[in-house]
């Protein structure tokens, strides 16, 4: 179990002066669930995901996993507990070789040649529909296109296989045969890890759907949490309601929000 205990986490908005990221927030992640953020832009979903993976650092409240504080535990401390975090623009790697990052993620000696490592990296690149005979051998930098690298991030996470996964907007940037892919893998996922907790920070509704509980995320603030089947039907209406509005029609009109 994870739990956020009236967590506050300050910064600066450019101009010198101090401003809240997050406002006292409050949450737990049970074991054995999927949980989807959701939210406005800016609403603070993205701050609360590296808060929980230790890139954020909180000024007040406090950080548990299974009833132990890891409020000032540092990013790699997290890592070695269990915690992953693919981000929403996945970093580029030159010099590195695809096989040479899962080698990594897998806690191997990098440039392995066992048997079992180079079946297991090929595994977790079929998984996200990578062919390892194509990709292998290829350095993870740009002239990997944007979709591929959210596919190999996603293996760098299974090959890592933390206990409680945080997924950045996966769907951000890929196409329509990426992204039902990455939904399928990271679901699976999930269902096959009764003791893992995974994260998705989102805006489709596939994946709010899919999701045990939602989120609902806006001023640095959580608005709801609850089961899925109850917040989404809220969460899709007040939405169209507050875009039908803001564009000036009727609030019976759709037309604005599609």
């Amino acid at each position: 179990m994870l739990r956020i205990d009236k967590v506050t986490v300050s910064g600066d908005n450019g101009s010198g002066e101090k401003v809240e990221i997050l406002d006292n927030v409050s949450a737990s992640f049970d074991s054995g669930k999927m949980y989807a953020i959701t939210g406005p832009n800016g609403g603070g979903k993205t701050s609360l995901a590296k808060l929980i993976m230790g890139i954020y650092r909180p000024s007040s409240g406090r950080i548990l996993m299974d009833d132990r504080d890891i409020t000032d535990s540092n990013i790699t401390d997290r890592a070695m507990m269990g915690i992953g975090y693919a981000f929403q623009n996945p970093v580029r790697f030159r010099g590195l070789r695809v096989r040479d990052l899962l080698n990594i993620a897998a806690g191997q000696e990098m440039g392995g040649t066992r048997t079992s490592h180079r079946e297991n990296m090929e595994r977790f690149l079929r998984v996200v529909g990578l062919c390892p005979r194509d990709y292998a051998e290829r350095e993870a930098d740009g002239r990997l296109s944007g979709g591929e690298l959210k596919r190999l991030e996603i293996a760098m996470m299974l090959a890592r296989d933390p206990r409680i996964a945080i997924y950045d907007e996966p769907e951000a940037g890929v196409d329509l045969w990426t992204f039902e892919r990455l939904l399928e893998v990271i679901t699976n996922r999930q269902k096959n890890k009764k003791d893992g907790i995974t994260i998705v920070i989102t805006h489709n509704e596939r994946f709010l759907k899919a999701s045990d509980e939602i989120l609902l995320m806006s001023d640095g603030r959580i608005q709801q949490q609850g089961d899925a089947d109850e917040i989404w039907p809220m969460i899709r209406d007040d939405v169209a309601c507050r875009w039908r509005a803001s564009c000036g029609g009727e609030l019976d009109e759709a037309e604005c929000y599609r």
